[in-house]
């Protein structure tokens, strides 16, 4: 009824990839100053939106890239041009968006997609529902995927406590930093976007 080989791949394989202990100081960063309401709601949207991007494509994904004509590489190096935007905002210090625009754009965009229902994931996803075979391998896949956005959930929730802890002047730092990480893994995404496009050439 319930495969934990498959389930234990596939967990490993998001958190891997999405990154829990990676995305709590950009999540930090991109909701400090805010209200804790506010900062919850966020990493509850953010998990939210993660997982219902993770879900379609889990279900439609092959059906929905194939019908727009878009290549897992192209996903790749559109999400990692979008995350570089972000990352420059982080490191410069650009944070004169209207409040409420800013609250609706970090849980939607980046938080939610493309940074934890990234390209990988998605692929991942795509993948793995479709080596499931038996219902107790759909099971398992469906059961990991949850695990893994209850984790980021948890994860971010409690994040919270640090912004306490660190004070104004951390924030900065922690900014700064996440910038820096972001950048670096918008950066990464985009080459392996485009080396899979020259090895498909």
């Amino acid at each position: 009824m319930f495969d934990v080989a498959v389930f234990g791949s596939l967990f490993l394989t998001l958190f891997v990839i999405m990154d829990p202990p990676g995305i709590t100081p950009i999540f930090l960063a991109l909701t400090s100053g805010r209200p804790a309401k506010v900062q919850r709601r966020m990493a509850f949207q953010a998990v939210c939106v993660a997982g219902g991007v993770i879900t379609v494509f889990g279900l439609l994904g092959h059906q929905i890239l194939d019908y727009l004509h878009v290549s897992v590489p192209a996903l790749m190096i559109a999400g990692g041009l979008l995350l570089l935007l972000i990352a420059l905002d982080l490191l410069t210090g650009k944070n004169d968006e209207p409040k409420q625009t800013k609250d609706v754009n970090v849980a939607l965009v980046p938080l939610g997609m493309p940074l934890l229902a990234g390209p990988g994931a998605i692929v991942s996803v795509i993948l793995a529902v479709q080596k499931a075979d038996s219902f107790s391998s759909q099971v398992s896949v469906w059961a990991a995927i949850l695990a893994i956005h209850v984790v980021l959930w948890f994860v971010m929730r409690y994040s919270l406590l640090i912004i306490r802890v660190i004070k104004d002047g951390g924030v900065v730092l922690v900014t700064r930093l996440a910038g820096m990480m972001l950048s670096a893994i918008a950066v990464q995404q985009i080459i392996n976007g485009v080396t899979q496009v020259i090895k498909g050439a």
